[in-house]
Parts: structure tokens; sequence; C-alpha cells
């Protein structure tokens, strides 16, 4: 064991990851990166079977790992997510593995010399996560050995997920690759991919990769080895001048705020505030960026820091030594502020928020303090405010969450539906001031999980909206769609069909207002056109970003507090000067298993038996929505089922059953609820938006949780067929949407 643990907690954690990790495992030493020479790796025909002492004491069971990292590739919602051996990360038994970065790299790097690019270049950043930086320095090294020149960080040290983002596509390059898990657990971990426009990965992309994984397999196989080259530690093709010189790219990135959320009209607001806006920076990777950004802006005065170090652990932020039920284990909650569980009593609470203790952090800031929360790769946000305890029945007549800090204070938890829309509305009021609102037609961008109340304030503002799967890459492919069509066709309107099948006249020359999900990640476009050395015209980047998001917020801070506002009065007012019905929002979470479950062995069994239930319960709600499109059934049938199956809900004013790329959406006259199950886990998500917060949290709860079993009713109208080619059916639907438009 070799790493140092920064507290009781952390330590138990090593103590346990370390008592379960074989003899074997801690021996291998395959991938010697203190060896700063360059080298071969040599992939051998043993590694690709399962461990035996006796038999094979070569093995790795690399085609057990491939199997899961290929049916993770196939349905990623943002980058090949897993959990790793945070100790001897040359575990193959766990998805994220040395080994398996090795393999995904080299076979990148010859997809892209097939593709013959001249002067190849990419990108590798990464955030603070267990064994990032070796990561980071196998990916470089690799992809310098096979020809591509490789853009490292000052240092090799963190970057947001947006600047690598913002770099790949501002810069030109081929490319790019980003080491994090986002607010997920700390053991977990993924490599994101970006395609040479800086957006994520879309399913195909991934699997022209994976797809030579699996021949780089067969030539092992058949000769008994395969040799993948690392590059020298200093090789003339791993770059960190080029980033020295942009300063990172923080300079280029300013350039391109002043556009858009960071025009004076927002920023001397900011200059003018007379508080403090306290940034809680989770992880500690976002300082080293967005502390250097605010000093550029001349705002830095403006902020206090929370967790300006950097820690892999997340400073014990979502930790716990014991699960919801009381049980004693190492238990994270991973690090999204708005994850809602509950006690053993059935009182629901915020669990990662309670873990950060803000009734001793915040004893010292007024009432009316804002809290920004940002998570490791600094691309979400989540809003939080100190208000006085009288406020509380009207925080609860608006569907605003709260934390008690004392006996006369809250804090007051906005989920990224209210925020977003608050911002949405000042953006617009600010653009409206200068008299630019009307210079182009307005459109958004949002995932279907996301609020009905975005939707409605859109309609009122005659914004347009385009509604996709959860996910921003996404949100990107549609943004490529509608650039397509400027460029090809500047002078006429711009039609884009979304996941629900819907055509959406966007207007001539359109801009992009806003883009984000409900899940605290967004994006605001800039009036002109953003440019690329490579040629590309974008009417916005490709990732969230926290550092856009916290801009704007602090703008709208200050102007709230020029008018003697609190953010939840706003929120109230936006409701109601625009006449938003649909104005709750929630969602339940069901996870199927202990995902920090040290023992790998534990852990595989116990994803293996969630994911069964996850996809039951998928399979429940989706193959009554793949039967509608298909004919094969008809509204009233679903609300048959439905009403037998649930008998403590109604269905008999629900008008839609629909897939919706990634999950089943059911659209009522007064909400809507979405089943989804993960893309990366063994979770189910269920959403809902409407006119009653317990109404909806009563059906995301008891439809997210369903076993999936099928009653004879529902088996009379869903025929076993049907049942059995529903996901097949849904993908290709996914897939023609993807590329209509293109």
């Amino acid at each position: 064991m070799v790493k140092t643990a920064s507290c009781n907690l952390e330590n138990e954690l090593f103590k346990s990851v370390d008592e379960k990790t074989p003899q074997y495992i801690k021996n291998l030493n395959l991938i010697d990166l203190s060896n700063k020479d360059a080298f071969t790796f040599r992939l051998k025909k043993e590694h690709l079977y399962p461990y035996d002492e006796t038999k094979n004491p070569e093995g790795l069971g690399l085609y057990d790992w491939f199997k899961n990292y290929e049916k993770e590739a196939k349905v990623s919602t943002a980058g090949i997510r897993g959990p790793q051996n945070i100790l001897y990360p040359q575990d193959t038994r766990f998805p994220i593995n040395m080994i398996g970065i090795t393999l995904a790299t080299v076979a990148k790097a010859l997809v892209a010399n097939e593709k013959g690019y001249k002067n190849p270049t990419k990108l590798v950043g990464r955030e603070v996560r267990y064994n990032s930086d070796a990561f980071l320095e196998i990916i470089a090294r690799i992809q310098a050995a096979y020809g591509i020149k490789t853009l490292v960080p000052v240092e090799k040290q963190t970057i947001p997920i947006w600047l690598a983002s913002f770099l790949v596509f501002k810069l030109g390059l081929i490319g790019g690759e980003y080491i994090t898990s986002s607010h997920g657990i700390s053991v977990k971990n993924a490599t994101k991919d970006l395609n040479c426009q800086g957006g994520q990965y879309l399913p195909e992309e991934s699997m022209e990769f994976v797809n030579k994984i699996r021949e780089i397999f067969e030539i092992a196989e058949r000769d008994g080895y395969y040799d993948i080259k690392f590059a020298s530690a200093d090789d003339k093709n791993i770059d960190e001048e080029t980033m020295k010189n942009l300063e990172n790219g923080i300079g280029l990135y300013i350039d391109y705020l002043k556009t858009g959320v960071a025009r004076p009209i927002n920023l001397d607001l900011v200059k003018n505030f007379d508080g403090k806006i306290v940034i809680e920076n989770v992880g500690g990777s976002a300082y080293r960026t967005l502390s250097k950004i605010l000093e550029k802006l001349e705002v830095s005065n403006k902020y206090d820091w929370f967790n300006m170090e950097e820690d892999p652990f997340f400073h014990s932020i979502g930790k716990y030594d014991h699960d919801s039920k009381g049980n004693k284990c190492f238990y994270d909650y991973s690090v999204d502020a708005t994850v809602i569980s509950k006690k053993q009593d059935g009182t629901p609470y915020f669990p990662v928020i309670e873990s950060i203790h803000y009734d001793e952090k915040l004893a010292k800031y007024p009432t009316g303090t804002v809290v920004l929360i940002t998570d490791p790769d600094h691309d979400r946000l989540t809003v939080t405010q100190i208000e006085d305890a009288k406020n509380i029945d009207f925080l609860k007549k608006q569907g605003t969450d709260y934390v008690k800090l004392s006996q006369d204070r809250v804090l007051t938890v906005f989920t990224a539906n209210q925020a977003f829309l608050m911002l949405m509305d000042f953006r617009t009021k600010q653009l409206k001031k200068m008299g630019v609102w009307n210079d182009f037609p307005m459109f958004m961008i949002k995932t279907t999980a996301s609020s009905l109340a975005w939707d409605e304030w859109a309609a009122h503002q005659g914004v347009n909206v385009v509604n996709v799967p959860v996910g921003f890459k996404e949100i990107a492919n549609i943004m490529k769609k509608v650039e397509a069509k400027l460029k090809n066709a500047p002078d006429k309107e711009v039609v884009i069909t979304d996941v629900m099948n819907k055509k959406i006249n966007l207007g001539v020359s359109p801009r992009l207002l806003f883009a984000g999900e409900e899940s605290g990640g967004m994006i605001m476009g800039p009036s002109e056109l953003i440019s690329s050395d490579a040629g590309f015209s974008a009417i916005a980047m490709r990732e969230k970003s926290a550092t856009e998001a916290i801009v704007v917020s602090s703008a709208m801070i200050a102007w709230l507090e020029k008018e003697n506002k609190t953010l939840s009065q706003y929120f109230a007012q936006v409701l109601d000067e625009n006449k938003i019905n649909g104005r709750f929002d929630t969602r339940t979470d069901i996870a199927y298993y202990n995902e920090s479950e040290t023992d790998i062995q534990k852990l595989n069994a116990a994803k293996k038996a969630g994911e069964n239930m996850r996809t039951l319960n998928d399979l429940f709600y989706l193959s009554m929505a793949i039967g509608v499109s298909k004919n094969k059934l008809k509204i009233e049938n679903v609300k048959e089922i439905l009403n037998d199956t649930f008998k403590e809900l109604d269905f008999s004013n629900l008008q839609e059953i629909t897939f919706v790329g990634d999950g089943t959406y059911m659209k009522f006259d007064d909400k809507f609820i979405e089943i989804r199950p993960s893309g990366t886990d063994a979770k189910t998500k269920a959403y809902g938006a409407g006119l009653d917060k317990s109404v909806l949290a009563k059906y995301t709860s008891t439809m997210g949780n369903y076993s999936g079993d099928r009653s004879e009713l529902y088996r009379k109208y869903v025929s076993d067929d049907l049942y059995d080619n529903a996901k097949d059916l849904a993908m290709q639907d996914y897939l023609e949407f993807v590329n209509k438009d293109l």
C-alpha cells in the first residue's frame, strides 16, 4: 500500500482495499512508469485468460474485462466509467485499470493513424481522482510512441473538463481525452473521449476503437503476443510547452467568456457587489483554473473558497461509515449535492450536503450568502443560499428544499432545474437590456429529464426548445446539426427533429440561448459564432462549464442584492411572470447495490444482480413505449396495464408514452414521468415535473422502484416477441435520431 490517507475514513477504505487484493495482483509490475525511457509492454496470450496459480499464473482475465468494457462503450453517457483498485491500479478485475487504459489508448492511436491525419495532435487532461496522473502519463506516452503529438497541461496538473474540450475545439486538434468520473464516487474513474470538436464520443465513435482492441486480442491469440510501445517520458511528441505558452488556455477561454456571459453588463454587477460569494470546491481541482480566471476578470476579491487543496477522497464529502439503512460499511453517496436519501425513520435529507458540515463552516457568514458548489471536474454547479428560517413555509410552497443550519437559519438547496431557470431568465433580461435580444431567433437545447418549467418559460419568451436524451454529447450533437445547416444554407430556416420526433423550426440564423440538463450542467451561447483553427464555426462549446455558470450566477446574485431579493423570491417571480404551471420537479435515484464495495467478487455479483433489476424495470416501460410507436398496442392499453399494476396511482390522464433515446417518457396533462436506466451503472433514475411535488414524488418512487414483473394483463397486450426485442428496436430508433438532420 503506497498511498497516504488524509483521514481515518479514507484510511479504513485503504485498509479494506489492501486486505481484499490478492498477492498476485500486488506483485504485478507489467507497466513500470518509473522507467522514464522508451519501453515495450508485451501483451501475452496468457493475459487474455483468467488467472490460475498453477495453470495460468500470468492470467489477467482480459477477455472478461473486455466484455464489460464493450458493453459500457455501447451505452455510456459520459465516458466509459467504472470502479478501480485505487491502491493497485494494474488490477484488471476492475473495469478501469492501467492495462485497460493501455489497450484503449493504443487502439485509439491505431484508429487515428489509419485515418491518415497530417501531423495529428491530441490533448489529454485530468482531474484529481486516484491514479489519474498515471493514466495521463500512459495516454501521453503511448500516443507519442505512435506519432501523435500530445498536449499536456503544465506539469501535468489538473484542468477542468470544459477547458480540455474548449482547447480541442479552439486549437483544431484531432481529439482529446479527459480522465474523470464526473461527480461519481471516489473509487470510480473513466476516460472521456473528445472528438475533433471537443464533444464527447457518441457510441458509434467509441466502437471504432473497441473493435480495434478485439483485433489486438486476435493477434495476441494467433502470434502469442502483441507489443505496445511507450515513448520516453521526455519524448518530443509530449508537448507541455504549448500549454505553458497558452497558460493552459486560460487566456483563450477568457476571450470566449467575454463574447458571452462575461460582458461588462455582468462583470460590473459583480465588481460592485458588497458581499462574498462562497465557492465550495469539491475535490479541490477547480481552484487551479477558476481562481486565475476570476483574477483576470478582476472579480476574485468577491469570493471565498472552501477546499482549495486537491484531494482524491474529496475532503470526505459524501462519505460515511454506514449505509442509509445503518449497516456498518464504507458508503459513498458521490459528490452530487442534490442527491436525496432517507434516514432510518424515513426522513428525507441531503447526505452529501450534510457531510460538508455547513452548520459550522457557514456560521460566520451572514444571511443571504450564496454558496456555489462545483464538482471535481468542474462542469456541474449546485446553487444554495443562507436564508432566515422564518421563510420555511414560503420555501415549501415553492418546492424549494433546504437544510437546517441553526434554529434561525436554513440553507436553501436549488435543483439545477430551479437554478438554471433563474439563470436563463436573468440572461434574457440582460440581453434585452443590452438591446440585442431581437438580433437573432433564440433557441435552447435541454434533456427530456429536465424541468417542464423550462419548456413553459421558453414558450412564454418565444424561445424554441429542442429536447434530447440525457448526456451532454446529445446536446453537442444537436449543436453540430444546427451548425451544418447554418454553413450549408445560411439564409434558410433551420429545422431540427428532436428526440420526440417533433420538427422544430429555429428560424434563420438562430443562436443558442441556453443548453443544459437537470443534473447540473449548462452552457450559454454567444451572439457570434466561435471559430476554431481547423475552420469549424460553433454556436457554443461542447461541454458544460461550471465556470460559465459561476460567472452568470455571480452577476445574478449581485443584481438580486441590488433588488433586495433572495434567490427563492426571484424563483417565485420567474414562475409567476412566465405563467408557469409545471413549477415542481423531483428525481428519485435507485441504486441496486453498494458501488463502494471493495471486494471485487462481491461487487461484480451485486452489480450483475442490480443490472438485472434495472433492466427488468426498464423493459417494463420501454416495451410499452416501443409497442405504441410500432402500432402494436394503443395508449388505452398502456393506461389499463399501468392502472392495474399501480393501483395507488392514477393514469387516466396519460396522453403519451415515448422512448426518448435512453428512457421512457410518459406525458400526462399535468406532469411528466420519465424512467431511465443508468447508462453506466446498476441504477434507475425516475424523473418527474408538474403541478404537485408530493404527487410527483409518489409516482417517481413507486414506478422507479418497481420490480418489472409482468402480469397476465401485461402479457395480453405486450407479446414476448415485442418484449424480447424492445432493446434492439429502441437502439434502432436512437441511432435514427442521432443521424437525422446531419
